[in-house]
């Protein structure tokens, strides 16, 4: 069971009304089986978060885990064990520009 906290925006256009989505993800999870679940339960989401051909992350999206960010962390690195046990929501943060 992975919580997954998503921006307002992306709850929004998927229509989702609570604060946190809960996924099931076979194996150890990593970045990029908890965004292929959460894309496959949500298809209106693909494309949002990261690049349809590409998988890469979008430029203001964020991902967090831990108080970490793990943005620019392999897509295939496992979760920190926390998230991994549900204990701690995996963010995804849309980030914002300028100051």
């Amino acid at each position: 069971m992975i919580r997954v906290r998503l921006p307002n925006h992306l709850r929004t256009l998927a229509g989702i009304t609570d604060r946190e989505v809960v996924l099931d993800v076979d194996g150890r999870p990593t970045q990029r089986t908890v965004l292929d679940a959460l894309e496959s339960r949500y298809p209106v989401l693909r494309g949002a978060v990261r690049d349809r051909e590409t998988k890469q992350r979008r430029a203001f999206i964020r991902f967090f885990a831990c108080e970490q960010d793990l943005s620019h962390e392999s897509p295939d690195a496992p979760l920190p064990t926390e998230v991994a046990t549900g204990a701690e929501p995996y963010l995804i943060v849309g980030a914002m520009a300028g100051g």
